[in-house]
Formats: structure tokens, C-alpha cells, sequence
């Protein structure tokens, strides 16, 4: 695990830092010209991308201080300004209503903006999910005997601090202290190779001709999906149902993307929704 990168002077650059803006620069590319190809002002779509990433981190931080009170009060200067600690719904939530306004102002339909950012979002998300497994930040799995199995003695959150809530774990050693040494699921790389499946097949699909919003609906199920089954064997703590608050929230997104898919090809069956309609709202492009 390498959290620190290198420093430059005063400055430290951390591999999830990096790794997050790589993600946003090769999502915004993708974005842009989807945009392109439809016909809407790529100028545009920088606005949404920058909107995006900055309501975006102010979310993620938001729910992982709600998550994390007590040490909240404990050290409110330490979490709120450490790089890490980063909760991905929180972003999700807050971004989506963000750019849901500025489409509204900008006279762009919302889900002709989903629609185009979908394949993007999954894949930018996939690629921030390296800087997790690159910090070692607690992101990771349970202990596992595969040969993949990953030491995270170095990162931000080693397993004898990561595995503290976990009785299952700890009590399988000698005075419940959990060895940093100890091979763990690298989840942060399973979701980057499944998101980067997820992004293929929504990128090879996105020009059939699809109700508007149908594309984004994949990508909450998808989404949903991915965030769901990979929550089984990564640490986070369950609090219903034995789910963790990701599954929860996965399975709104599930029935949000399902129900929608249905709503919106019955609709295009009747001729209230017509395909890739982008075009109506044209804009023309001014120089960067």
C-alpha cells in the first residue's frame, strides 16, 4: 500500500487523491463527448462535471462524518479535513441534486443528462476505487486464504484497526488483536474490474435507440447490483437486516432502476417517450 505518494515542497500527493481526479478527468472525457454526439454543448458538460466533483466530495464528506459521530466529536478538525473518509452515496445524492438544478437552469432535460453521464459515472467511480485499495483506507474485504489475498498493514487503516467492530474476526486470535499482516478480499479491485465490465456494456448500448432515461436506469441497477453483492464480503457494519447502509441504499437504487425501466418502456410503447430526443435541446457550442 503507498497512501503518500510523493510531496512537492509543502504539498503531499496521496494516491486516493490522485486516483479520484484521474477518475473525474477520464469520466469527463467520456461524458464530453457523449455529449458531443448528442448534439449538446460540451461546455455544458464541463459545468456538470465540475459541479459534480466539488458537490460531490462535500456529500461524501457529509454522510461519512454522520456515519462516523462519535469520532466526529471526538476529533471534529481530524475528520473533516482528512483526505480520505469519503462515503460514495453521500456524493451521489448531493451531485445528482446539484446537477438537477443547473439542468433546470440550462433548460436540459435531467435524464438527457443522466443518460449521457451513466456509462462515465460507473466508470469513474470504478477507477476511484483504486485509490482506496492504493491507501489501504478500510474499503478492503474480509481475510481470505485466495492467492489474491491482500496485505494492508501499510494503509491509512490497517486490519488490526479496520477489524475492531468485527467479533468474527478478532476473536479468531490470540487476545482479539488482529494482525496487520493479515491477506485480505481486495474489494476496491474487484469493483474497479466490474465497473469497467459495467462501463463497456453501457457505452455499447447508449446509441440504441432508448427511451430518454432508460440508460440511466440501467446504471442505478447495475450500479445497485455491483454495490450490493460486493458489500457481503467487505467491512462495513450491518445495521438492518443484517445489511450494511450500502446494501440498503443499493436496493433503493435497484427498485428506483427497475421501476423506472418499466414505467419508461411502457410510456415509449404508448409514444409519450421518444428516443434519444437530445437533439431538441441543442445547443450551440461556444469556444472554450
Amino acid at each position: 500500500m503507498c497512501p503518500r505518494l510523493f510531496e512537492i515542497g509543502p504539498f503531499t500527493v496521496y494516491s486516493y487523491g490522485l486516483m479520484l481526479a484521474i477518475g473525474f478527468i477520464v469520466g469527463n472525457y467520456f461524458f464530453v463527448s457523449e455529449f458531443r454526439r448528442r448534439k449538446l454543448d460540451p461546455n455544458i458538460a464541463n459545468n456538470i462535471t465540475l459541479i459534480a466533483l466539488i458537490s460531490g466530495i462535500a456529500g461524501a464528506k457529509i454522510l461519512y462524518v454522520l456515519e462516523y459521530w462519535k469520532e466526529l466529536t471526538a476529533d471534529p478538525i481530524g475528520m473533516i479535513f482528512n483526505p480520505g473518509g469519503l462515503t460514495f452515496y453521500g456524493g451521489f445524492i448531493l451531485a445528482a441534486i446539484s446537477v438537477y438544478i443547473y439542468s433546470r437552469k440550462k433548460k436540459i432535460p435531467f435524464l438527457t443528462i443522466t443518460d449521457a453521464i451513466s456509462p462515465a459515472l460507473i466508470l469513474a467511480y470504478g477507477i476511484a476505487r483504486i485509490g482506496c485499495h492504493l491507501s489501504g483506507d478500510g474499503d478492503y474485504g474480509f481475510p481470505t486464504t485466495l492467492p489474491w489475498g491482500t496485505n494492508y498493514s501499510n494503509g491509512t487503516v490497517p486490519p488490526s484497526v479496520a477489524f475492531i467492530d468485527f467479533p468474527e474476526v478478532y476473536n479468531q486470535f490470540p487476545g482479539g488483536v488482529v494482525p496487520d499482516n493479515l491477506p485480505c478480499h481486495p474489494t476496491p479491485v474487484y469493483e474497479f474490474l466490474i465497473c469497467s465490465a459495467m462501463f463497456l456494456v453501457l457505452w455499447s448500448i447508449r446509441k440504441k435507440p432508448l427511451p430518454t432515461g432508460m440508460l440511466f436506469m440501467f446504471y442505478l441497477v447495475l450500479a445497485g447490483l455491483e454495490r450490493f453483492t460486493i458489500e457481503f464480503i467487505r467491512i462495513n457494519p450491518r445495521i438492518a437486516f443484517g445489511l450494511s447502509e450500502a446494501q440498503l441504499i443499493s436496493i433503493i437504487m435497484i427498485t428506483i432502476g427497475s421501476i423506472g425501466s418499466v414505467i419508461l418502456y411502457k410510456s415509449s410503447k404508448k409514444g409519450n417517450n421518444s428516443t434519444d430526443n437530445s437533439s431538441r435541446f441543442k445547443q450551440k457550442e461556444k469556444p472554450a
